[in-house]
């Protein structure tokens, strides 16, 4: 890697996260300027935001006919999501709690539109038509969302009152927050083609393939802004944003920038068949991972977080196993599916087994 890619690499993760925040800013404000409540900011204008970096990077890269970089953005980024920002999340705020109703039922909207991406692409290929079926789902869910929000009881409310700054308004103008979306705009178009240009000339250098790419190090660049937001939620003690945020995105990942991508690629977004076999289906079990957090307590506990952040640093290594074909690579991939895998599920079980006696015997 030459001292340009460097400098597209690093300009494009910071293009991503400055433009990421601006484009949130100033959006939000707008939205506070028209008496919208901060429920409805909160589930659209933030959790969109916070995506806009990978609907950008996986955009330019179905333009410039590098659809395994899109595909891998978007279904590295949704790993790295609960892997990684959850389980970071926990560890750095002790523990997350879900409480919201809205985010329990976000869930297995989640799973089911895993499942769906797997489903759609076994013929190898994602359709226009199956972009604007995501596109059109898209629009009915954030149409839901606000009817939902608005219908919201008054502690949520309150929690996004506190957990989302609208306060000061006076101390900017419209124009002021017009800028800020339109110079969060630019900087995510720049910092998505140096990123996309960098990580491509990062796969030739290395013999690494786009999808691996965009699996890992464009995924985890495009998730900053989730990382940033989720993980300071929950150093400030906002546990519920932070969990909503992380599966949020997950939502509009597959709704916005699954769909858009193929809904406006020149032709059908294949799906490579390693990412039929592996890295969707992990996506899918990442999503169903969740369903503990809300079904035992409602709680992710450190614990619990520092097994996501071992199960995501499993990924990696096996992703950079396989891609260099290294003689452990496949002694790596038994371990992990005969062995720490079941081992987890029974530790979980057990776990849950114990939560529920003793809120049984508190009761």
């Amino acid at each position: 890697m030459d001292i340009l890619t460097a400098i597209f690499f690093v300009v494009g993760v910071a293009g991503l996260v400055v433009g990421a925040e601006a484009l949130v800013r100033g959006a939000s404000r707008l939205a506070g300027r028209t008496g919208l409540s901060p429920v409805v900011i909160g589930l659209t204008v933030v959790a969109f935001g916070t995506s806009a970096p990978e609907l950008a990077v996986s955009l330019g890269a179905a333009v410039r006919d590098e659809a395994d970089l899109a595909v891998g953005n978007v279904v590295g980024s949704n790993i790295a999501n609960v892997l990684l920002v959850l389980g970071l999340s926990a560890v750095v705020g002790g523990g997350l709690v879900v409480a919201q109703r809205i985010v329990r039922i976000d869930v297995p909207i989640m799973v089911v539109l895993s499942i769906a991406v797997l489903l759609l692409g076994l013929d190898g290929e994602l359709h226009r038509w199956e972009g604007v079926a995501f596109v059109a789902i898209l629009i009915v869910y954030i149409t839901w969302t606000v009817r939902s929000a608005r219908r919201s009881e008054d502690a949520v409310a309150t929690e996004y009152d506190d957990a989302i700054d609208l306060d000061d308004l006076s101390s900017s103008s419209a124009l002021v927050d017009v800028g800020y979306v339109l110079l969060g705009l630019v900087l995510l178009v720049v910092g998505s083609s140096a990123l996309v240009e960098a990580a491509t000339d990062i796969a030739e250098s290395l013999g690494v393939s786009d999808l691996v790419i965009g699996l890992t190090v464009v995924a985890v660049g495009t998730s900053l802004p989730e990382i940033a937001t989720s993980v300071l939620a929950a150093a400030r003690g906002q546990r519920d944003l932070a969990v909503g945020n992380a599966v949020g995105s997950n939502l509009f990942n597959i709704l916005a920038v699954l769909g858009i991508t193929a809904a406006v690629s020149p032709s059908s977004i294949p799906i490579p068949d390693s990412a039929l076999s592996l890295d969707i289906p992990v996506m899918i079990a990442t999503a169903v991972a969740c369903l503990p957090i809300f079904w035992n307590g409602y709680s992710l506990m450190r614990w619990e977080g520092v097994i996501f952040l071992v199960y995501y640093a499993g990924y990696i290594t096996y992703l950079v196993l396989d891609t260099n074909e290294h003689d452990a690579a496949a002694g790596f991939e038994t371990a992990m599916l005969y062995f720490v895998i079941p081992l987890t599920v029974l530790t979980f079980a057990v776990a849950a087994v114990r939560r529920h006696r003793r809120e049984r015997a508190a009761a």
